[in-house]
């Protein structure tokens, strides 16, 4: 059996495929989307005085998509929060694309980050009597 090699050069990707660039504008995105939350110059009632934290943005390669995970204080009116966050994606999208300093504002999507109930899943596991007894052994 024949195998066919790649003409592609390495592209520096990290683990889940994203490149420095994409990794580099999704940290900026986050930042800028953390500013404008704290600084609270949004209109709509839903996200004012409510604290939420970006965790992530993931970008697409071509940069022209951005996806905020976000997550409101103690995860509390997520539903809320995220009907609210993205009936603002717009203004988002506006003032990103004043202060981020490229070609094309990202359109903007946000999700509610599920990291979190992943890794409190993982650590109840990980607490079962059964389990802990198991790595005990080791």
């Amino acid at each position: 059996m024949e195998t066919i090699m790649s003409r592609r050069r390495p592209s520096g990707r990290d683990q889940r495929g994203h490149n420095q660039r994409q990794l580099r504008v999704g940290e900026e995105l986050r930042h800028l989307l953390s500013i404008l939350l704290e600084r609270g110059e949004m209109r709509d009632p839903d996200l004012r005085g409510v604290s939420i934290t970006v965790t992530a943005v993931d970008v697409s390669p071509d940069l022209r998509n951005a996806t905020a995970f976000v997550m409101p204080l103690g995860g509390v009116d997520g539903a809320r929060v995220l009907a609210a966050m993205r009936r603002a994606a717009p203004w988002f999208r506006g003032q990103v694309g004043e202060r981020a300093g490229l070609r094309y504002a990202p359109e903007l999507r946000f999700e509610i980050d599920r990291s979190f109930d992943e890794a409190d899943r993982i650590g109840a596991l990980l607490r079962r009597p059964d389990v802990a007894r198991d790595l005990e052994d080791e």
